[in-house]
């Protein structure tokens, strides 16, 4: 055998690379949604210091480079606090929180893109503030921000790739191994490549079949 040569090992190796992907971009997404979350809960509700607090840190991660932060929590954190930090907990606090900021603007902006006449007509009918977010705002918003969002998910699930360089074995390490392996750049990066498209049309025709859902169900003039 040559040292080129492609055996049948090498399909699960890509399979396993795939599923650390896919594992550790779907992790993120719910944990970065949630947190998006929870800031605009406090956007919305203005809560003294801390809605600046999660300006500032929104403002910083969006702003900087994602690789950046990756080598801050990895490299930086451990030597700071004197802590371990895997891998791959290092990837999922990063991506998570790189998901969080982007999404909690779109959330927010989503928010916003609602008409003030819907606002103050249900405080007129006596909703309380919860109520008005709840049954006004929150079915809105999700339809304005579904389109965005899907958006920002396809890219953080290319920002994933990154991850490679601290020594998490998803796609694109093992892309690289098998690179270096067989010696068949164009074949195995073209594998790989076809993968991360075949994820990212997938993330994305499901994105536009609950946004046209979403629509549907919300029925007002405009949306």
């Amino acid at each position: 055998m040559r040292y080129a040569d492609f055996t049948p090992y090498d399909l699960v190796l890509l399979a396993q690379g795939l599923g650390v992907t896919v594992g550790l971009f779907t992790l993120t997404t719910l944990v970065g949604l949630l947190i998006a979350a929870l800031f605009t809960l406090v956007d919305y509700y203005r809560v003294p210091v801390l809605r600046q607090v999660i300006v500032t840190i929104s403002e910083a991660l969006k702003n900087s480079p994602v690789l950046v932060q990756l080598f801050l929590v990895f490299f930086g954190l451990p030597a700071f606090f004197h802590i371990n930090m895997t891998p791959f907990v290092a990837a999922s606090l990063t991506i998570s929180l790189n998901t969080a900021a982007f999404a909690f603007v779109i959330f927010r902006s989503g928010i916003d893109a609602v008409e003030a006449e819907q606002v103050a007509a249900a405080k007129v009918y006596g909703h309380s503030r919860w109520q008005v977010l709840r049954f006004v705002l929150l079915p809105q918003a999700a339809a304005f921000s579904i389109g965005p969002l899907v958006g920002l998910l396809v890219n953080q699930l290319q920002v994933t790739s990154l991850i490679s360089v601290i020594g998490v074995f998803d796609l694109t390490k093992i892309g690289n191994i098998l690179n270096l392996r067989t010696l068949e750049p164009f074949i195995v990066w073209t594998v790989v490549g076809l993968l991360y498209y075949a994820l990212a049309k997938l993330l994305a025709s499901v994105g536009a079949r609950i946004e046209k859902r979403l629509r549907r169900s919300v029925v007002w003039e405009g949306i």
